[in-house]
């Protein structure tokens, strides 16, 4: 078993007294330094060492920021603090990413906000302890992290996949899901790109016999198996337009993840939903006849995901154009009408 030289590992006690007790607004100063060497690690040195060890670290690339003070018999070196590549702010959004996220239990959860903790120091006090998060029984998350690593790994290697999906019963208990002979369904695709929409992951992929794209929830997948077989390109895909996946117009596109084709679709609104509307489909919209109580609005969108979109908030939302999509909606809201009559 390897020893640490003291002289070294004086070095890393002070790295590790600047992480734990210094920002911006909590200083130390070299008698301060000192004493909590002497306190917390047993080791007592002279000023001199202190210097010349933080001298050392700075020299190493650390971000050590410190006030130089002129008195007689030479300049002091004071009011220390390590200078962060990662804010209170920034670990906050972190940590209030992970509370919110359906994909991460409760368990696992606590372990990354006390990693992220970690990264600050003892007077960083996260909100995670003042927010409760619903029960996660339900959810069967033990694999997520596993196939995140395995799909990342073949959507680097360009390669194909192959998985079984799960699905609940009437009975809340999840089983994967069957062909209609009753056999296991394994799924062979092309894998492009994992998203998070609404607290959840998502697999954008491809059938080999298909030109459109699928979406899977990463946390009911399980089973993976990389393959040997390359992917077909993404933009050689019938409606890609001969271009590679743009994430970010995709999930413009694809408001409820939702697969099916893309349309250019003219809708009117309340105008009180143009917030609304540019919230869920980005700077990429057109509104034009606006009047005191309506906006049209134009857009790219995915067909399913429209027609979901102009159900869900019906009336103030009206689909105008394509005529057949327009047909869709008004016919699922007469079938939807019949069912509370």
């Amino acid at each position: 078993m390897y020893t640490i030289p003291p002289k070294k590992l004086l070095m890393l006690n002070i790295l590790d007294i600047l992480r734990k007790y210094t920002d911006k607004d909590h200083r130390l100063s070299q008698k301060q330094i000192l004493d909590k060497l002497k306190d917390e690690y047993c080791m007592v040195v002279d000023r001199k060492s202190v210097r010349r060890n933080l001298m050392n670290l700075m020299e190493l690339g650390y971000e050590i920021e410190y006030e130089e003070v002129s008195r007689e018999g030479g300049d002091i070196w004071s009011d220390f603090y390590l200078k962060r590549e990662i804010t209170d702010g920034e670990i906050r959004l972190l940590i209030d990413g992970l509370i919110f996220s359906r994909n991460v239990p409760n368990s696992q959860c606590k372990k990354l906000v006390k990693k992220l903790e970690n990264l600050s120091n003892v007077y960083f006090k996260s909100r995670a302890g003042y927010i409760c998060r619903m029960p996660d029984e339900r959810y069967d998350f033990n694999n997520i992290f596993s196939n995140i690593e395995l799909l990342d790994e073949a959507i680097c290697q360009k390669k194909k996949i192959s998985f079984k999906y799960m699905e609940y019963g009437t009975d809340k208990k999840k089983r994967i899901k069957k062909d209609k002979n009753g056999n296991e369904r394994v799924y062979v695709v092309n894998p492009y790109q994992m998203a998070a929409k609404e607290g959840k992951y998502y697999l954008i992929c491809n059938y080999d016999k298909y030109e459109d794209v699928s979406n899977y929830r990463v946390d009911r997948i399980t089973d993976i198996k990389i393959l040997k077989d390359k992917v077909k390109p993404f933009e050689t895909l019938q409606w890609s337009d001969g271009k590679p996946l743009d994430l970010s117009t995709y999930m413009k596109e694809h408001i409820y993840m939702y697969s099916s084709e893309n349309v250019r679709v003219k809708f009117k609104i309340v105008r009180e939903m143009v917030s609304d509307v540019v919230d869920i489909f980005g700077d990429d919209v057109w509104f034009m006849g606006n009047d005191e109580k309506f906006v049209t609005v134009s857009a790219n969108a995915n067909e399913r995901a429209m027609l979901q979109f102009a159900k869900n908030f019906a009336p103030d939302v009206e689909v105008l154009e394509p005529k057949e999509l327009r047909k869709k909606v008004k016919s699922e809201l007469k079938m939807a009408l019949k069912v509370y009559e």
